[in-house]
């Protein structure tokens, strides 16, 4: 992000959800430092996690929700959703096992979020 520029952010580091401003680099509007450390990432690295869903081979759960382990950086979020876009799940993976080891080279694995392929709750094909 410019830092010559005057425009607002909301942190979404806490409930509260403060507009900060910057100006020139500087900023304010934040009630706590979290605020502060949220608005210094975002002029200079901003990140973000990102939950989806992928393709299965199973009619009876097209779908398995997946999610990002770490937070990766934003500008790379097309790209990785471009990418989860051609993942097609053959196995029968439950919560926190990997999908797509190191997305993209960003050092962030993806991972399931949900056991709906290990449970009894669908029928097997």
């Amino acid at each position: 992000m410019s830092q010559n520029k005057n425009f607002q952010i909301t942190c979404i580091t806490c409930p509260i959800g403060c507009r900060i401003t910057i100006d020139a680099g500087v900023f304010s509007g934040n009630k706590c430092q979290k605020g502060a450390l949220f608005a210094e990432a975002e002029m200079t690295f901003p990140v973000r996690s990102l939950t989806t869903t992928v393709k299965t081979i199973y009619p009876n759960v097209p779908v398995l929700p997946v999610r990002t382990k770490t937070e990766v950086p934003k500008d790379k979020i097309p790209e990785i959703m471009r990418e989860l876009s051609y993942i097609i799940i053959e196995e029968e993976i439950g919560i926190g096992e990997i999908v797509v080891a190191n997305i993209l080279e960003t050092g962030c694995d993806i991972i399931a979020t949900s056991n709906i392929l290990r449970s009894n709750l669908y029928v097997k094909c």
